[in-house]
């Protein structure tokens, strides 16, 4: 996907309606007052090639680069989000509650705008070892955790 599709896709879910119950969608999966959209995944076949894991983690940056370059230019600068003290309370047992549980259980941070009423949250988990590397869109009108 290019950085003008991720832009049209993010459009899409800040104004698109939110469905009643949690249900996949093209790209990810909606649910009552979010839209998580998966944009990049780190589950992507290497083959017998060495050099396509480090790529696709270097695309994934790339991407992750200028998503937040346009969407700064159009919005301001981003929050940078911790998620860390969610993630403590995740392991201590207490439920984050949707959507917001796959960015805790993934993210160490996200960079979150507040565009209209709704969250826009970009997050990026990367592999510590090796060279899997994930880039997520949530737009919500639940607040952080």
């Amino acid at each position: 996907m290019t950085t003008a599709h991720h832009l049209r896709l993010i459009d899409g879910m800040c104004t698109g309606d939110f469905p009643q119950e949690r249900t996949p969608s093209v790209s990810g999966v909606s649910g009552p007052g979010y839209h998580t959209a998966f944009l990049r995944t780190g589950h992507e076949p290497w083959d017998d090639d060495e050099q396509a894991g480090p790529e696709h983690r270097a695309q994934c940056l790339a991407e992750h680069d200028a998503l937040l370059t346009l969407l700064t230019a159009r919005w301001g600068e981003p929050q940078l989000m911790s998620l860390w003290s969610a993630q403590e309370r995740m392991l201590a047992g207490e439920v984050i509650p949707d959507p917001w549980a796959d960015p805790v259980a993934g993210c160490e941070f996200v960079r979150l705008w507040q565009v209209e009423g709704r969250w826009v949250a970009i997050g990026l988990i990367l592999e510590e070892s090796g060279p899997g590397c994930e880039l997520t869109v949530l737009v919500t009108i639940v607040d952080p955790p």
